[in-house]
C-alpha cells in the first residue's frame, strides 16, 4: 500500500515550495529503521531493468498539481486521474489544499478562499486538509482584524460581514456576502491548519495530521483526543510567534 499527498491550491500559494520542503523533511526523519535491508540483496534499478518496472520505488508520493483551481472544484479531469491512480496502485491519498495566509487580511478574499476550499473538498472526495501557508508572512499585507483562531476555526462569519459593510465597494454586495457565508456555515466543513515550511515543528505537526487522515498512522480515540486538545495551544503559539501583540486583539470585543 502506498500513501501520499495531492498538493493543490491557487497560483502563488506555495505548492512547489511545499513539495520541496516536505520531501526534504520526510527524507530527514525517515519513516522507520529496517531490520533487514532488501537492497543488500537486490537493487531497485536491477528490477526495473529486468522486468520493465518503475521508476518509483518509494512508498510515499507527493503530487504537485498546477494552480488552475478550476481543475479541482469544477472540472472532472484531475479527479478522474487521481481516482484511477488510487484504484490501480492501491493508493491512500490526502488532498492538501494550500491557501496563502495573507488572504486573511482581506475579509472578501478570505471568504473567497473559504468558498474555494469548500467546493474543492466536496468535488475531490478525498481526505482533505486546508492549510494557511506562508504563515510567517501573514501580516505583510496588513494587520488582521481578529485573532488567528478566528480564521483557522472559521468562526462566526457575521463579524466579517460587518467589516465588509464598512467598505463602500463591498457594502453593495451585502446580501450576496451573507448568502455565501450562510452556505459556508451550513456545511461547517472548512477549517485550516497553519504552516511555515521553513519551521520543522510546523511541518512536523502538519505531517502528523496528514498521516492520520490517510491512515499512514492509526491513532486510537484517546490518542486523538490528546492531539486535538493541543490544537488551540498550537494556534496560540503560532499567533504569538508570527503576529504582533495587541491587547485589544479580540473579535469578541
Amino acid at each position: 500500500m502506498v500513501f501520499g499527498q495531492v498538493v493543490i491550491g491557487p497560483p502563488g500559494s506555495g505548492k512547489t515550495t511545499y513539495c520541496n520542503g516536505m520531501s526534504q523533511f520526510l527524507k530527514l526523519i525517515g519513516s522507520y529503521k529496517c531490520a533487514v535491508n532488501i537492497e543488500d540483496l537486490i537493487k531497485l534499478s536491477d528490477v526495473m531493468t529486468e522486468h520493465s518496472l518503475g521508476p518509483n520505488g518509494d512508498h510515499y508520493l507527493l503530487f504537485d498539481f498546477p494552480g488552475q483551481v478550476e481543475l479541482f472544484f469544477l472540472h472532472s479531469s484531475a479527479k478522474s486521474v487521481i481516482m484511477k491512480l488510487i484504484k490501480k496502485l492501491n493508493l491512500r491519498l490526502t488532498a492538501v489544499h494550500l491557501v496563502d495566509a495573507h488572504l486573511c487580511s482581506d475579509a472578501g478574499k478570505y471568504i473567497s478562499a473559504l468558498l474555494l476550499s469548500l467546493s474543492t473538498m466536496l468535488h475531490m472526495e478525498l481526505p482533505h486538509i486546508n492549510v494557511l501557508s506562508k504563515i510567517d508572512l501573514i501580516e505583510n499585507y496588513g494587520k488582521l482584524a481578529f485573532n488567528l483562531d478566528f480564521y483557522t476555526d472559521v468562526q462566526d462569519l457575521s463579524y466579517l460581514q460587518s467589516l465588509l459593510d464598512q467598505d463602500p465597494r463591498t457594502a453593495k454586495y451585502r446580501k450576496l456576502t451573507k448568502e455565501l457565508c450562510d452556505v459556508i456555515e451550513d456545511y461547517s466543513l472548512v477549517d485550516f491548519t497553519t504552516l511555515d515550511i521553513q519551521d520543522k515543528e510546523s511541518v512536523r505537526n502538519l505531517v502528523k495530521l496528514i498521516d492520520k487522515t490517510n491512515g499512514y498512522i492509526f491513532a486510537g480515540i484517546e490518542a486523538s483526543a490528546v492531539e486535538f486538545s493541543k490544537i488551540a495551544f498550537t494556534v496560540a503559539a503560532v499567533q504569538e510567534k508570527y503576529m504582533k501583540d495587541d491587547e485589544n486583539f479580540d473579535h469578541n470585543d
